[in-house]
């Protein structure tokens, strides 16, 4: 059996597309998917699957969802020794109550693209790109320009974001 830790974008946040957890970990069980624990309400559900592909299930369960809520609802896939390599491998130390986020994408960014977000970087803002994720250290809170929509636009990936402390409280619990 492998664990997964799907991230589901969008969900429980600003009154769109509300689900509960307890219905969200039911509905990952009907998808035949064992083990299954929710953490935190913004849509982190832990599973186990004899599937090898990550690209394969995000794709099934997306198709699942869609079915069940009449719109698609995306997610990305990560193993839980990539989680815990994420949570190892920040290039930031959020030091002094500064904010550290993890953009989950869909796919590995072009230099191109990584180039356009470098360019951003700020007194308020810097940016890392390790794999498929982004990391952003918000140094000043009011005048950061981050945000999960300005990180797609850019690269024009799709992706959700966690804050650095759910990516390792999700390792040091399921990794």
């Amino acid at each position: 059996m492998n664990r997964y830790i799907a991230f589901l974008r969008a969900i429980n946040v600003g009154g769109t597309t509300i689900i509960k957890m307890t219905d969200l970990k039911r509905m990952f069980e009907s998808f035949g998917l064992e083990n299954v624990e929710t953490y935190i309400q913004s849509g982190n559900v832990i599973f186990e699957s004899e599937e090898n592909k990550a690209t394969l299930l995000e794709e099934q369960i997306e198709r699942q969802l869609e079915k069940a809520y009449g719109k698609r609802i995306r997610l990305f896939v990560r193993t839980n020794r990539e989680v815990a390599a994420l949570a190892k491998d920040c290039p930031f130390d959020p030091k002094d109550g500064l904010a550290v986020y993890v953009a989950i994408l869909d796919q590995k960014p072009d230099q191109k693209s990584i180039e356009k977000l470098m360019s951003l970087r700020s007194e308020a803002d810097d940016f890392a790109a390790i794999g498929r994720e982004i990391f952003s250290l918000r140094k000043d809170r009011e005048k950061s320009i981050f945000s999960n929509n300005m990180v797609e636009k850019i690269l024009g990936i799709a992706g959700t974001t966690r804050n650095l402390t759910t990516i390792k409280k999700l390792a040091e619990k399921y990794a």
